[in-house]
């Protein structure tokens, strides 16, 4: 049984370094940070934020996404990237996305994630493709 509660968080804070910028995604000369960059933020610190109150033998995986990228951030500064769980239905996680950089909210949204038996997610996963679990 989870320990999972509305109102869990989790924030961590960055410098958007080189390998984070949208000119190391593909977008030659835009040194600002990447879109696909604060996805995996996010989708990390939701992780993050609710490991310790699930079952054992439970994790989570990413159902669904929607955010946006308001503002851009320029290599070297400082950024927070919070999560907040707003809703639990079942195995559906629901969550606040924010990244707010030194001057502004640059980044905001929800991200949906579910609950899984971890053995039999793999174990399903690595079917499709005629491998055996490790």
């Amino acid at each position: 049984m989870h320990t999972l509660n509305t109102g869990l968080s989790s924030t961590s804070e960055y410098v958007a370094s080189p390998e984070m910028l949208a000119d190391r995604y593909g977008n030659p000369g835009v040194p600002v940070l990447a879109s696909p960059h604060l996805v995996r933020l996010a989708e990390a610190e939701c992780v993050r934020c609710v490991a310790p109150h699930l079952a054992a033998g439970t994790s989570t995986v990413g159902v669904k996404l929607d955010v946006r990228h308001l503002a851009a951030t320029p290599k070297g500064m400082r950024f927070t990237m919070r999560v907040e769980l707003k809703e639990i239905d079942r195995r559906r996680l629901v969550f606040d996305v924010r990244a707010t950089d030194e001057t502004e909210l640059c980044f905001a949204g929800t991200h949906e994630r579910a609950i899984v038996e971890t053995a039999r997610f793999l174990e399903r996963a690595l079917a499709k493709a005629g491998r055996p679990v490790r």
